[in-house]
């Protein structure tokens, strides 16, 4: 059975960094089994799930990615994945939406809370604030899984939430 490993990067962000790792990893066979990454303030966080061919171990991976000048003022940690890998229902991403407005305290909480509620399992989230023209401005992404069923119900409370706020709301379902 083919040996899963999880690599985990956190440290300044810069272009060509997913480059270097993914083209390295390509030379050596490895296979990108899921890969999520995200730009926070000036760092960079990655999180890889990997799959190593035969005759490549997570030491040699581990080595060679650490000697890397590119990740060398940055955390890197490298182990075995011990987790299901095929992604079950809950994680299909069936509905995307954003909300855009002035930046609210507990917004996070309020939505999370509301998908909770109606049975959504949050896939991917971002949320980022910058200064607008007069106040600070917060855009936050959501994926989520909702069954079909749900998914009016849901979507209504969040638009409710949205309108309260004096938020923009936008969604798609896939």
């Amino acid at each position: 059975m083919a040996e899963e490993i999880c690599i985990w990067f956190i440290g300044p962000d810069r272009t060509g960094l997913i480059a270097h790792i993914t083209n390295y990893l390509f030379d050596k066979g490895v296979n990108i089994s899921d890969i999520a990454c995200t730009a926070t303030g000036d760092n960079a966080e990655l999180t890889m799930i990997h799959t190593l061919p035969r005759g490549v171990t997570m030491e040699e991976i581990e080595k060679d990615l650490k000697g890397m000048p590119e990740l060398s003022d940055g955390t890197l940690e490298v182990g075995p994945y011990h987790f299901k890998e095929a992604r079950g229902p809950s994680s299909t991403v069936t509905h995307r939406f954003t909300l855009a407005g002035d930046d609210i305290p507990g917004l996070i909480a309020k939505i999370s809370k509301t998908l909770d509620e109606h049975g959504a399992n949050i896939v991917r989230m971002n949320s980022e604030t910058h200064q607008g023209i007069h106040s600070v401005v917060n855009i936050s992404r959501f994926a989520i899984s909702l069954r079909q069923e749900k998914a009016p119900d849901c979507l209504a409370a969040i638009v409710r939430i949205a309108c309260e706020l004096k938020l923009t709301f936008r969604y798609e379902a896939t």
